[in-house]
């Protein structure tokens, strides 16, 4: 059967560090998927992904995460990934602002980079909605003053890891793509 499992794993080194660095935004593009070079041994790894020109980049420190829960249903004979990536951009900007608004239009697809330097794809096939935004200006001198944005995406499987380990590399997998900041 298809879905019998396969593999074993021990207990880990307490090595990770969790959250993440930076996200990387392109505009969805439908049936990407099919533009997408699996690994021949490991599908759940990513080694090349054509039809994105631009990725582009929004680095993060603080209150960020990636979470991605796995929801079943025995009666309906279903499973779907909800991957959902929290952000706080601090500061607040008309070009930022402009950005927000497109997003919030858009169904983008995301790299998220974890800051153990793995590098997930969010959306792949569906894209991401941003469903809920907040730009803030606070009350007192020390409140955050940014954007609090929540993306979300349902998904067949989890996130893909991609292939790459720095920057260089990510451009190189998108097909050359641009990286703008």
């Amino acid at each position: 059967m298809a879905c019998d499992i396969s593999a074993g794993r021990s207990e880990g080194c307490k090595t990770g560090i969790g959250g993440i660095d930076i996200v990387y935004f392109a505009n969805y593009v439908a049936d990407l998927q099919d533009a997408v070079t699996y690994d021949v041994t490991n599908t759940d790894l990513i080694t090349d992904v054509n039809g994105i020109t631009n990725l582009y980049k929004f680095s993060l420190k603080g209150n960020n995460s990636f979470t991605q829960k796995i929801v079943s249903s025995r009666e309906n004979g279903t499973t779907y990934v909800e991957q959902t990536l929290t952000i706080d951009l601090k500061g607040l900007d008309v070009a930022t602002t402009k950005q927000i608004k497109l997003l919030a239009y858009g169904r983008p697809i995301i790299t998220v980079k974890r800051r153990d330097g793995q590098y997930l794809l969010m959306g792949l096939q569906h894209g991401a909605d941003l469903t809920e935004a907040s730009i803030e200006s606070g009350t007192a001198q020390a409140d955050f003053n940014g954007y609090k944005l929540t993306f979300v995406s349902m998904e067949k499987i989890p996130a893909n890891h991609l292939n790459c380990t720095t920057e260089a590399t990510l451009a190189t997998l998108f097909s050359g793509a641009t990286i703008v900041s």
